[in-house]
């Protein structure tokens, strides 16, 4: 039998991992594409003459993403539900070109680091949205809702005996080395890099790898189709929708017993 896994065990893998993750969330969510918010909230319009490009733009600030006029306009509710969309296409893209993984998708419980991983992106997104940016209360949110575990606040701060700091950063590069990359090479952050992001989150939560079994997921009926030949990808997809949305609601929970 292993050693049993403890909360210093969680924090100790939470902490890089929401490090990780937050930043790529945050860059996405306060982006403020061509300037239109910042314009907005000054009352100003940008200087436009083509008669096409102020429909452009008037379209552009219509989008419900992060940055435009809609977004600030939306309520958290809302916001909650594109992230819950836009992680879950992202995971269903990844579980369907298991070729992405190379002979790592042949090694790991692909369904739970990958599944894990993406709850963990969608609780960061959501954490953002409520103005919730403290890596030591993001590990507290990530503990509850994915592993049931009520993290002490001194020791999500990574306050205990034995915390390498020095250690947490390096882990925590190696888990962004593909976003930096990305950025320096083409002003952006790829989906390619996004996604060997993913299983690298994925394969750091390998060290609590029994805590994982612990998360939110699809209902039974989700697990017996994704048994099923041919079909079972349907079923799986459908199976981490489902589970983002109780990651969600759990992630609710916790903000109120929080606020």
């Amino acid at each position: 039998m292993g050693e049993a896994i403890t909360d210093r065990h969680v924090v100790a893998a939470l902490r890089p991992f929401v490090r990780a993750t937050g930043p790529m969330v945050d860059a996405l969510r306060e982006a403020d594409p061509f300037g239109l918010v910042a314009g907005s909230e000054a009352g100003e319009e940008p200087e436009l003459k083509p008669k096409s490009r102020a429909r452009l733009v008037e379209g552009l600030r219509s989008v419900r993403v992060p940055g435009t006029t809609a977004w600030s306009r939306m309520a958290a509710g809302e916001r909650t539900d594109w992230w819950i969309n836009r992680v879950g296409r992202f995971t269903s893209l990844l579980t369907a070109v298991p070729g992405l993984g190379g002979a790592l998708a042949d090694r790991l419980p692909i369904q739970d680091t990958l599944g894990a991983a993406s709850q963990g992106v969608l609780l960061c997104a959501i954490a953002g949205e409520r103005g919730v940016t403290d890596v030591g209360d993001r590990v507290r949110l990530v503990a509850w809702v994915l592993f049931e575990r009520e993290i002490p606040p001194d020791l999500a701060q990574g306050r205990f005996a034995g915390h390498d700091t020095a250690e947490e950063d390096a882990e925590t590069g190696k888990l962004t080395e593909e976003l930096d990359e990305s950025s320096r090479r083409y002003g952006k952050v790829t989906l390619k890099a996004s996604a060997r992001t993913l299983w690298r989150l994925g394969r750091s939560l390998l060290a609590i790898s029994d805590e994982l079994e612990k998360r939110p997921s699809g209902r039974f009926y989700h697990h017996a189709i994704g048994m099923l030949p041919v079909v079972g990808m349907v079923g799986g997809y459908f199976g981490e929708r489902a589970g983002l949305k109780r990651a969600a609601k759990r992630a609710d929970e916790w903000f109120a017993r929080h606020a």
